[in-house]
């Protein structure tokens, strides 16, 4: 019977230069073994990658998840204390509104349609002369009740900040009279009068009422001098109840003092 043949797998190392080369013979069941043994290291290497690698790399996220959480915490805590300060500073101007009559007239409630105009009927007692003209008049009537406290006046010029008209602080909800009849030309709402009155008079007078907190008139409606066409308010740019009083001709402003007389 004849002995098993070994088979082996013969390496050659040959270094460049030299003039020998060395020869390792290794037994096929040994190269079979590392080959194998390679190969589930390898397989093992592929699924640690595989399965573990998501974990690795959210680990290596947990530092920078941890300084985003902080940092998040800190601008939640800055926003809460801001809350609170605006709701204190709410408070305080309620309460400053109600001291200055802000009450008088509440707000209208949202969604509500436009204002219902409604026109006044007045009867002189007999005998009392009447103190308004009846027709189209130039505007020189006081636009109020009452003379009230004039905070500003008129500041013409190219100055930095020039003011084309009167400002008197009233109470809010003080009724403004028309200063002269007309005819409505404007009546809505701009970012710097708020609510605003525009009225139309003859030879070419303009007279203009802003900050009202109410509007009772409509554009194109004939106003007499004297009727009610507004409410005095703080809309607009204004930091308190006053009336923006202000007259023009042909497009140019004038001073009201100089053709409005007061009568009370």
């Amino acid at each position: 019977m004849n002995p098993p043949v070994r088979r082996y797998v013969t390496i050659m190392v040959h270094r460049d230069g030299a003039l020998d080369s060395r020869t390792v013979r290794l037994p096929l069941w040994l190269v079979r073994a590392l080959a194998g043994t390679g190969s589930v290291v390898a397989l093992l290497w592929l699924l640690g990658v595989v399965l573990y690698g998501p974990i690795v790399r959210t680990a290596a996220r947990v530092p920078g998840m941890e300084r985003e959480i902080a940092r998040l915490s800190a601008e939640n805590r800055q926003v809460t204390q801001l809350a609170a300060q605006l709701a204190r500073v709410e408070q305080r101007y309620e309460q400053v509104r109600t001291m200055l009559g802000g009450n008088i007239v509440p707000p209208r409630p949202a969604g509500t349609g436009p204002l219902s105009v409604t026109y006044p009927v007045t009867a002189p007692a007999p005998g009392e002369p009447r103190r308004y003209e009846r027709g189209p008049s130039i505007p020189t009537h006081w636009p109020l009740d009452e003379r009230g406290v004039v905070t500003r006046g008129q500041v013409g010029g190219a100055g930095d900040d020039p003011h084309p008209g009167l400002d008197v602080a009233v109470p809010m909800g003080t009724p403004i009279r028309a200063a002269g009849g007309g005819t409505i030309a404007e009546a809505g709402d701009d970012p710097e009068y708020g609510r605003y009155i525009l009225v139309n008079h003859p030879d070419g007078y303009q007279s203009m009422y802003g900050h009202a907190s109410r509007v009772l008139v409509v554009a194109g409606q004939f106003v007499p001098a004297g009727e009610v066409i507004g409410l005095s308010g703080s809309t607009g740019r204004s930091t308190a109840p006053h009336l923006h009083f202000e007259i023009r001709r042909d497009g140019r402003a004038i001073d009201p003092r100089s053709i409005v007389r007061q009568e009370f």
